[in-house]
């Protein structure tokens, strides 16, 4: 496979997969903004959301606060901002229709047939009551690219890459979101507010049922950081994302003749540390810590991914 081809395709499926969790984080943030946070205030949720999708920075320079109207317009329709969901739906059109002929039609369709519908939205379909409408949308819409790729791709290098790139960005979106409310999730925390901040935790990763089917109990800040980590049997956990970045890189460098670089011992690094680590020690550790540990190895392995297969 080409370099550039690789490049597109595993690029397509992460800007798919932000779009989708950036719509996932937006919902829980709007059921979350009425209520009173130990984060400093009504605008808390905002600025968590803010930290979360990693924009916080860019947004800061061009808008004064963190209201509601300024943090969706960011996230939803600032072409400054390219991890926002329009830019992320044109910027995997883009990276589709470079690699067109290695997807299958139920895969453009339903990227082309997005980013046709967003561009004839009006303005007022992101804004008061129909804005949870119009997310709800965006993630059917990732969960149909997602499955398309799924059902209908030849287990091939091409279908690979596509799922290396929706499995980090997934990991990375996971450590985020938990670790923006690392500090509600210590084992003595208590109260209805922290309850609340729970759910938003699980619901962010649509988890919720989730847990409850796993645990059978009422939520518990330890067996949530648990599931979000160190359970396989969530495809949203970093043990359950890390896991098939590893079979993934295996499989393409089973394909190009055995050839392995710094990705694949990074990627089992922290697949291994996942595997056979233990809650008591990431506490121990320090949960903050630990999860921007593992953002900062995520940022890495997805360079050391392009300078192996696409930079090389």
């Amino acid at each position: 496979m080409l370099s550039r081809t690789a490049e597109s395709l595993f690029w397509l499926a992460r800007y798919t997969e932000r779009a989708g969790n950036v719509a996932r984080g937006l919902g829980v943030a709007i059921r979350m903004a009425g209520v009173a946070t130990r984060l400093g205030g009504e605008d808390a949720e905002w600025r968590s959301l803010l930290t979360a999708t990693g924009g916080d920075a860019g947004f800061y320079r061009k808008y004064p606060a963190p209201t509601q109207d300024a943090v969706v317009q960011w996230l939803v329709h600032d072409p400054d901002h390219p991890s926002g969901i329009l830019p992320c739906f044109e910027a995997a059109r883009r990276n589709a229709r470079a690699v067109r002929t290695a997807l299958t039609v139920d895969m453009w369709e339903a990227l082309n047939d997005g980013w046709n519908h967003l561009r004839a939205l009006p303005p007022e379909a992101t804004e008061g009551e129909r804005l949870p409408d119009f997310l709800g949308w965006v993630r059917e819409r990732v969960m149909l690219f997602n499955g398309a790729a799924q059902d209908t791709m030849l287990r091939e290098e091409a279908w690979r890459f596509v799922h290396l790139g929706t499995m980090l960005e997934r990991a990375d979106n996971t450590a985020r979101l938990l670790d923006v409310r690392h500090h509600l999730l210590m084992p003595d925390g208590e109260g209805g507010v922290d309850y609340v901040h729970w759910q938003a935790a699980l619901r962010s990763v649509s988890a919720l049922r989730a847990y409850h089917w796993v645990y059978h109990d009422r939520l518990d800040p330890r067996r949530i950081v648990e599931l979000l980590t160190l359970r396989p049997e969530l495809p949203r956990s970093l043990i359950a994302c890390y896991a098939a970045v590893v079979e993934l890189l295996d499989g393409i460098a089973l394909a190009q003749g055995g050839r392995r670089g710094e990705c694949h011992r990074l990627a089992g690094e922290i697949h291994a540390r996942l595997r056979f680590g233990r809650l008591d020690a990431i506490f121990e550790q320090g949960l903050h810590d630990f999860l921007t540990d593992i953002i900062t190895r995520t940022a890495e392995l997805g360079s050391e991914i392009e300078r192996f297969y696409i930079r090389a």
